[in-house]
């Protein structure tokens, strides 16, 4: 049983993993909590009947790519030693800590996990003129697959099926005869299906403070005119230029320049920045060049600081590859503090994902000698 629906489950998750898209805005390094119900396929060598169980898990999202949980488990079965009038439970004690490598970040979230922690398994049985009472607890290791599933922002389900491999006292029964025990390596099939809740909120736009009103002017009592002699002319003098430095800025689509939640830039981005390197090339006046990444709000703030970041330096060094004089260009990036719109209260999130387009942007400044006064 347990390796048919092993294989079966390899095949669903990467089903689900083709059709799944890595997306940032689903991302905040959500600490998560949650509880649900297993069922076991336990090792022949148990002399147990399959059974069930439950769990309670506590995770966080480290990454894009990673998730750790740790989980307590606790699961059992009825005995099935084969002997006449025999009764009794087998007990599976767990408490593991699992890395999960994330396929996505959407609301389908398909998963590898590798785990290890400690397990105690306890075979409680009795037969006419016998006790059988053995109980080990030893190392615990487990591999397997799974899918979350994002009902809303902060709730969700998890499906996951592991293989867990521990060492146990095992009944030898032979022709229906307990003849002793021994030590031996086991591996059970545990198929779980539970919700969790994640903590925290996402970010949120921020409204812009309402003006205060302007004051009520106060009529004040009109002065008594008194005579003053004519003021004695004086020549004003000419008004100072006021001169500044022009600059040139190009801002460019991050959506052109990068795929989704990427640093890489494609054919349709190298193609914009060809032309801004030539026109850079062709001014010689060109005293600095600045490239500054930005992002939308969606996601958490230290992730979009660094995408930003990469980004912009991506461009910096493409500038550099196509003949810009590398010593002229900086590169920085803004994350999402200066966002061109703000999209407030638009929904859904598809809905918002597209009137957030306009801050996901990468700019190149240039800065020329050549100054505009008056």
């Amino acid at each position: 049983m347990s390796k048919k629906l092993f294989s079966l489950a390899v095949a669903a998750t990467l089903s689900m993993t083709a059709l799944s898209a890595t997306a940032e805005d689903m991302y905040r390094g959500a600490w998560y909590g949650g509880a649900g119900i297993v069922g076991l396929d336990t090792d022949s060598d148990l002399e147990s009947s399959n059974g069930a169980g439950g769990y309670v898990t506590i995770g966080k999202e480290l990454s894009q790519s990673w998730d750790l949980q740790g989980r307590f488990g606790r699961q059992g079965g009825d005995e099935d030693t084969g002997i006449p009038g025999a009764s009794g439970q087998y007990k599976n004690t767990t408490l593991e800590l699992d890395a999960l490598y994330m396929f996505s970040r959407d609301k389908l979230r398909p998963f590898l996990l590798a785990g290890l922690g400690v397990g105690k398994n306890d075979l409680d049985y009795s037969a006419p003129g016998q006790d059988i009472d053995e109980d080990k607890t030893s190392w615990l290791a487990s591999l397997g697959l799974g899918a979350q599933y994002l009902i809303t922002e902060n709730f969700g389900f998890q499906a996951d099926l592991r293989h867990q491999f521990s060492r146990a006292k095992v009944a030898d029964v032979t022709n229906g005869v307990y003849t002793g025990s021994s030590t031996e390596t086991i591996g059970n099939t545990i198929l779980g299906f539970g919700g969790f809740v994640r903590l925290g909120a996402p970010a949120a736009v921020v409204a812009a403070a309402a003006p205060e009103p302007a004051p009520i002017p106060v009529a004040e009592p009109a002065p008594i005119p008194v005579a003053e002699p004519a003021p004695i002319p004086v020549a004003e003098p000419a008004p100072a230029l006021i001169c500044e430095e022009k600059l040139d800025t190009v801002t460019i689509d991050a959506a052109k320049l990068f795929g989704f939640d990427k640093a890489a830039i494609g054919d349709e981005g190298k193609a914009e920045l060809n032309a801004a390197a030539d026109k850079i090339k062709a001014n010689p006046e060109i005293t600095n060049v600045i490239v500054t990444g930005h992002t939308d709000l969606l996601g958490s703030f230290e992730y979009n600081q660094k995408l930003s970041e990469r980004r912009a330096k991506q461009v910096a060094e493409y500038l550099a590859s196509q003949g810009v004089n590398s010593s002229i260009i900086t590169s920085t990036g803004r994350g999402e503090s200066s966002p061109v719109v703000s999209c407030e209260g638009v929904k859904p999130r598809k809905a918002l994902i597209e009137c957030l387009q306009p801050n996901r942007r990468v700019t190149v400044e240039a800065n020329v000698r050549e100054t505009v006064c008056k």
